[in-house]
């Protein structure tokens, strides 16, 4: 991946407030070039100790990914309120932008 394709994703990544979600795809369409896989990718390889706000990225059907640390992101965005419905979706009404 591209230094600037991967420096654009994680800016965007840094401004989705708390209490707010977004997905892979928003934040792709924000970009230069990124897809939706890209982004997955850009955030798999965060380095330990970022504090980057990972866990408010969640997939187009609004709901977790598949992945070993879903039950983090439940949490970490339970914290800020934002809550799933029974079918492991997130409010529409909490999607950023």
């Amino acid at each position: 991946m591209k230094r600037e394709l991967r420096e654009q994703i994680l800016t965007i990544l840094a401004e989705i407030p708390p209490g707010r979600v977004t997905t892979y795809g928003r934040i792709a369409a924000m970009t230069e070039g990124a897809t939706p896989r890209l982004v997955a990718r850009a955030l798999r390889e965060l380095p330990a100790g970022h504090d980057l706000p990972w866990f408010r990225v969640i997939t187009a059907s609004r709901k977790l990914a598949d992945h070993p640390g879903a039950a983090e992101q439940r949490e970490r965005l339970a914290a800020e309120g934002v809550l799933f419905d029974p079918r492991g979706r997130a409010p529409a009404e909490l999607l950023w932008p």
